[in-house]
């Protein structure tokens, strides 16, 4: 199949008219915000009910804006430790629509050639690391990326993303001391979604804020707004340039709510009706396309020009996806096993 080339998000208006330097950036927001939530609707509830992907299904509606935001922080040669609500963080690395369809189809067009499926996967040329199913899992991981640059004397960072109930993990708090012992260039974000699967959050923590806990590290955090991209995007600048400067890790919590049961399985019934609708208000893409009409940066024929290329964009890699073919079978061992070298000593 012919090669995937990473998509640039088209600015949509001329800028000309637009002094204000936030007009650009807020419609690459825009266009990551709504990429990241027509793909993932696609997965969830199209693709997943026609039976044609298998597995778990695990979607970030309403909490796009964190790695969006996040994302675009971060440096070509920083290292990525996405959890699995993270989507808009492939794709801003330049993983095309298509890959992630295929990926979740079990095609060789995906990211594992069809070798697993959903959100495992990652691209270490890419600087992505495969998300551990146990999400706290990926934090001493991270530090462990960390330590390495820092080794290597590079100035290059580590970004790792979890939900609150990860911080009630050991693995979570093992690598955060790890982190802030060694002092390590990592960037801690937190997708506070007020659910761990169908635990809230007071009764899985004492505490009030997850940022609360990174005193006992002697490390810094803040709390923002996870519903507001630039909010976020300029808490996780401070965060970045802390690490980056040697000063070590840095905790960045992002207040928000999960839109959706904990997978395409769950239809969270645990959660309280006036929730759904006081969060639902509270919409990160509603948010800022109002922001963008209110200051004058868009035009609603503008937003619903994006809308449309996003779907006209997505209908065609659910397209190319499912014309990708299934491994083949006598593949099933490349790339599993280091090959033994010939020659050399034994």
């Amino acid at each position: 199949m012919a090669a995937v080339k990473p998509i640039e998000p088209p600015i949509g208006v001329e800028l000309s008219r637009n002094p204000d330097p936030n007009a650009e950036l807020a419609f690459r927001f825009l266009h990551y915000l709504l990429m990241m939530r027509e793909v993932e609707d696609r997965i969830e509830r199209k693709l997943y009910r026609q039976g044609k992907i298998l597995g778990g299904v695990y979607v970030g509606r309403g909490q796009e804006a964190i790695p969006v935001a996040s994302g675009m922080v971060a440096e070509p040669d920083d290292v990525l430790f996405p959890s699995h609500r993270d989507m808009a963080l492939y794709l801003i690395r330049g993983v095309h629509p298509r890959q992630i369809f295929a990926q979740y189809m079990g095609r060789i067009g995906g990211l594992t050639r069809g070798r697993d499926g959903n959100m495992h996967m990652g691209d270490i040329k890419l600087k992505i690391v495969a998300i551990i199913s146990a999400m706290a899992a990926s934090v001493p991981v991270a530090a462990g990326a960390a330590l390495a640059l820092k080794y290597k004397g590079k100035k290059d960072i580590a970004f790792v993303f979890f939900g609150d109930g990860a911080t009630s993990r050991g693995d979570w708090h093992e690598g955060l001391n790890l982190a802030a012992v060694q002092r390590l260039p990592v960037v801690l974000i937190c997708n506070n979604n007020q659910y761990a699967y169908s635990t809230p959050l007071s009764k899985q923590m004492a505490c009030e804020n997850v940022a609360d806990r990174a005193p006992g590290y002697g490390i810094p955090s803040e709390i923002v707004d996870g519903n507001d991209v630039f909010a976020i995007h300029e808490s996780v600048r401070r965060a970045a340039a802390h690490a980056r400067a040697g000063l070590g890790p840095y905790l960045v919590e992002c207040k928000t709510f999960r839109m959706t049961g904990h997978s395409a399985h769950d239809p969270a019934n645990y959660v309280p009706k006036h929730l759904w609708e006081e969060w639902g208000r509270k919409d990160p893409i509603l948010r800022l396309e109002k922001q963008m009409l209110d200051k004058g940066w868009a035009s609603q024929g503008d937003l619903d020009r994006v809308h449309s290329d996003i779907r006209r964009e997505v209908d065609e890699a659910v397209e190319w996806a499912e014309k990708s073919p299934y491994p083949d079978p006598s593949e099933l061992l490349d790339n599993v096993y280091e090959k033994p070298q010939t020659g050399g000593v034994e």
